[in-house]
């Protein structure tokens, strides 16, 4: 998919660009597979927020994915390919023969009217899924479990592909897209190829206005506020901010670590992330 910029008509339009979906062959859903999606604006059950600069935004339907890929020795035909409002990657809409109707992760290179299954025997082509113990060594993933059953959790943003690299007894060395060795079961499951939609990081959006639409609100720097708001603020003039940047609940910033030093399941980590 590729990118598509406009005449500077205005500030905004100058240096945003958009995605030109040539890859969408469908703009609506499909109704079997929505269900609603209520926006909280970042608060609680109490109304206080717990979570800053969100609000308002376009009203948006959740869209059913299958994560969890599990309807083995059924082929399926794609039907079509998707936006989704919800995720960077685009979605497929599946159609098994038995009439069953499912959403997936589109992988790169994955085409209207194209066979996929899931389950032992599948070919190990982009789009079929199957478990880390019948999947070659080498090839690239996505929607990769981390407890067997669950669905996937790991690698599923537009772009996004981690590589099977080893196996070992009951379970698989895969390296993560931050580079990260991690040791998961091989009966977890995962998807062949790696998700497409891979311009997605490429783009701007021009104005602060197209952030309000997708329901983020402005940043307000800590520097700039008040001491009673924020443990960076105050001070005459133009601060640094103080010896340890961080959060207004006092959370560090910029290093700090947050990771649990007993975490269960640091023992499955071979090598740290760079």
């Amino acid at each position: 998919m590729g990118i598509k910029s406009y005449s500077p008509t205005s500030a905004g339009r100058r240096h945003g660009n958009v995605l030109d979906f040539a890859e969408i062959t469908r703009r609506t859903p499909e109704k079997s597979l929505l269900e609603p999606l209520p926006k909280t604006g970042g608060r609680n059950n109490h109304g206080h927020m717990t979570s800053r600069r969100r609000g308002g935004g376009h009203k948006r339907m959740y869209r059913v994915i299958d994560f969890r890929r599990n309807k083995d020795g059924v082929p399926a035909t794609v039907k079509t390919i998707e936006y989704d409002p919800n995720r960077s990657a685009n979605i497929a809409l599946l159609v098994y023969a038995d009439g069953d109707k499912r959403y997936i992760l589109a992988p790169l290179g994955l085409a209207v009217g194209q066979k996929v299954q899931s389950g032992p025997g599948s070919d190990p082509t982009p789009g079929n899924a199957m478990k880390l113990l019948d999947i070659p060594v080498g090839l690239t993933i996505h929607n990769i479990e981390i407890n067997a059953g669950r669905g996937g959790q790991i690698c599923r943003s537009a772009g996004c592909a981690a590589q099977l690299t080893a196996r070992e007894g009951d379970y698989a060395v895969v390296q993560m897209p931050s580079g990260e060795l991690r040791r998961i079961h091989v009966q977890c499951r995962a998807t062949i190829g790696r998700l497409g939609n891979m311009d997605h990081q490429n783009v701007k959006l021009g104005k602060a206005g197209r952030k309000r639409h997708m329901g983020r609100r402005p940043e307000v720097r800590g520097t700039a506020q008040n001491p009673v708001d924020h443990p960076m603020g105050g001070g005459e003039g133009r601060t640094s901010g103080g010896r340890h940047p961080c959060s207004p609940s006092g959370v560090l910033a910029k290093g700090g670590k947050t990771r649990r030093r007993n975490h269960p399941t640091n023992k499955f980590i071979l090598r740290r992330r760079k």
